[in-house]
């Protein structure tokens, strides 16, 4: 039987490359379109974001087993775990937006609509 790791290893090279090319693409999209591939990066039924999350789980998992034998440190599989933790977090805050990048992801394009004001991204306390 073959060693699947140079395969595995291969997919993750590529994975990784297809994520870079799409990051550079979302960076210059005209703000409908990116916002229609946001949307669907963070869709949590089959989104990208929930996919990268389940792996770092696995992964987790994978090295606990690990940890327990002695083949990897323990600090490993506890970084591990609040790796996913802290994207399950993420997941969570994201989904209260999910309606509102769909519901703007769907609204077509229009060259001469006004664009919207742009809003504070700081909100600063009064004194």
């Amino acid at each position: 039987m073959s060693h699947p790791a140079p395969y595995l290893m291969g997919l993750a090279d590529e994975i990784t490359r297809q994520l870079q090319l799409l990051a550079e693409h979302v960076a210059v999209l005209p703000p409908h379109q990116a916002t229609q591939v946001i949307a669907h990066i963070i869709n949590p039924d089959a989104g990208l974001l929930d996919s990268v999350t389940g792996l770092v789980s696995v992964s987790s998992t994978v090295a606990r087993v690990h940890a327990e034998r002695g083949v990897l440190p323990a600090e490993v599989w506890l970084a591990l775990g609040r790796a996913t933790n802290d994207l399950d977090a993420v997941v969570g805050d994201l989904d209260e937006h999910r309606d509102t990048l769909r519901r703007f992801g769907a609204q077509p394009a229009t060259g001469a609509a006004k664009p919207p004001a742009p809003a504070p991204l700081v909100v600063r306390r009064s004194r």
